[in-house]
């Protein structure tokens, strides 16, 4: 039964995560645990053991920060808060140091009682629920009343949890093989099913009680977000074509934010890229949304873009900063005006658009989209004739867009896939969104704050974030603060000026050229890197993969041959 499973097997289970670098190792350990968890803790422990406790696209959110968790734990020990922070120096992590203030606490409640994973994450939900006036005082009592019952190894991976600090170095990819291991189902219906879905926890359910069929079986749901297709470079309109059969949908590729709306008669929500709920910061859109589509239910994609006075896009960032907005939104609305440019859609009325040709995807999208100032098509030139493709890039770029998307016209819609069905072109290389993973503190009129950051592209062979090179240029005197504010909570370690950083955090650079280089264990080093802006659009599991610098490092020896 649920209600007797301890959070101690949880906090044993990460224990062992960390003190493995074996991907194979971290799958069988997570195999195991699912295999043994009642049924009725299968929708939730997957996540869990991810260090979350919500899927991305559920709009829930703890909301505790750094400060607030100390004082929960300070009054369910009696040690000062300032105590508890002094000890990270020694220890190096929080959760450590939490852990230590559980150990030496001056008070046990005499109604102590084992923590179970069902109260935990009970009170981890109260904490997200909980709203209005004196909600920070009851969030800080839901946490304390636990951490009056934990003990230390349990408190730091409570405390991990609650900051998103969870350093087991399990990722979506393990899970997902983890899923198929223990319940003897393929991993590829696993990923199927979980593209459909972006829920674990369902897909988890699906493959203990129903298996592969069950698996196979899986639809897309309405309210549930769908993992984006992805596209490649191309290094020219003549690439593109040949890739493409001669023949391809050219659309604008607008420098915005994308995102997929799901409406569901007279509700509608909209979620960004990383699939993260962002509904309620764009009220003027959702609004666009009831009055433009047609169909009851429908799941449509497009671009989300800023508007300057003069009509034209303005950088993407501005979106972002409208995504992060919670409080006078109405003011927003006037200051970053939005449009949504919708070039695909995936549902509709019941039926699955995925697997349609991409020409027939957009005549159906034609037919359900009334545009309107806010809600419009992408604009789409279809053509096998290369001058009338680069006259229309021409155009996309004095217009002020980032370039062209080309499109096969037979693609089928494969959601989380990069592949060469979709390519996008533009006029300078392609920056890179990479996650940073470790860091060094500045010196002279930089002391005190974290100056330089190593950064990290997916290595898919390994199974692991490899780093690529160092960026310490492009960032204002503000920018520092911000990011040494934010990273100090995933140092994991440190060495005299340098610190180790969990890999949590992603951002796009620009750069001069990419070299082969033994330095680095991703076999490529960025010349001249210069930080752009912070992705947090994107989650670290989507930064740019090895392999896309191997693409864009032939792609850019392909120009320079031409020169």
């Amino acid at each position: 039964m649920s209600n007797t499973v301890r959070y101690e097997e949880l906090a044993k289970l990460y224990r062992n995560l960390e003190k493995t670098t074996l991907k194979t190792l971290k799958t069988h350990l997570v195999a195991e645990f699912l295999r043994s968890t009642p049924d009725d803790l299968l929708p939730i422990v997957p996540y869990l053991i991810l260090g979350k406790v919500f899927p991305d696209w559920d709009e829930r959110e703890l909301g505790v920060g750094e400060k607030l968790l100390l004082r929960a734990v300070s009054l369910a020990t009696g040690i000062e808060p300032g105590s508890i922070e002094e000890s990270v120096k020694e220890t190096g992590d929080l959760g450590e140091s939490i852990a230590m203030a559980v150990r030496r606490r001056k008070q046990k409640s005499f109604f102590s009682q084992p923590l179970t994973i069902k109260r935990v994450y009970e009170t981890f939900v109260k904490v997200a629920e909980v709203q209005g006036e004196g909600s920070q005082e009851k969030k800080m009592r839901y946490l304390a009343n636990l951490f009056m019952d934990a003990t230390p190894e349990e408190a730091k991976y409570i405390a991990r949890t609650v900051l998103g600090t969870m350093r087991t170095g399990v990722a979506e990819g393990i899970m997902r093989d983890a899923i198929a291991e223990a319940f003897n189902v393929d991993p590829k219906l696993v990923e199927r099913a979980y593209m459909l879905t972006s829920d674990f926890g369902h897909v988890t359910v699906v493959a203990k009680t129903e298996g592969n069929e069950g698996l196979k079986n899986v639809k897309i749901q309405v309210g549930k977000p769908i993992r984006p297709m992805l596209a490649q470079n191309a290094a020219s309109i003549d690439d593109a074509l040949n890739e493409m059969g001669g023949r391809a949908a050219f659309e604008i590729k607008y420098d915005g934010a994308r995102v997929q709306v799901h409406k569901d008669g007279n509700r509608v929500v909209i979620y960004s890229r990383r699939l993260e709920n962002v509904t309620r910061s764009i009220p003027e859109i959702v609004d666009a949304a009831l009055n433009s589509l047609k169909p009851g239910r429908v799941i449509v994609e497009g671009e989300l873009v800023a508007v300057g006075e003069d009509d034209r896009p303005r950088p993407f960032q501005f979106v972002l900063r409208r995504f992060r907005r919670k409080y006078n939104i109405d003011e927003m609305i006037e200051k970053i005006p939005l449009e949504l440019n919708l070039f695909d859609v995936l549902y509709v009325d019941g039926e699955s658009m995925l697997d349609v040709e991409f020409r027939d995807r957009r005549k159906k999208l034609e037919g359900i989209v009334k545009e309107d100032d806010r809600i419009k098509l992408a604009v789409e030139v279809v053509t096998g004739d290369k001058e009338v493709a680069e006259e229309f890039y021409r155009k996309a770029l004095e217009m002020g867009h980032e370039g062209l998307m080309a499109k096969r016209l037979d693609s089928t819609y494969e959601p989380g896939n990069r592949g060469k069905k979709w390519l996008k072109l533009k006029p300078t290389m392609e920056n890179l969104d990479l996650v940073i993973i470790g860091a060094e503190w500045g010196e002279g009129r930089r002391s005190g704050v974290l100056a330089s950051f190593l950064l990290g592209a997916w290595d898919e062979e390994r199974g692991e974030i490899v780093p690529v090179g160092k960026v310490g240029s492009g960032f204002t005197d503000e920018d520092l603060e911000e990011f040494t504010k934010m990273l100090k909570p995933l140092i994991v370690e440190e060495h005299g000026k340098e610190v180790k950083i969990a890999p949590k955090v992603v951002v796009e650079v620009t750069y001069q050229e990419i070299q082969k280089s033994p330095k680095y264990r991703s076999g490529f080093a960025l010349r001249f890197p210069r930080y752009v802006a912070l992705r947090e659009d994107k989650s670290p599991e989507e930064a740019d993969t090895v392999e896309r610098i191997a693409q864009l490092y032939r792609i850019q020896e392909k120009f320079k041959a031409k020169r």
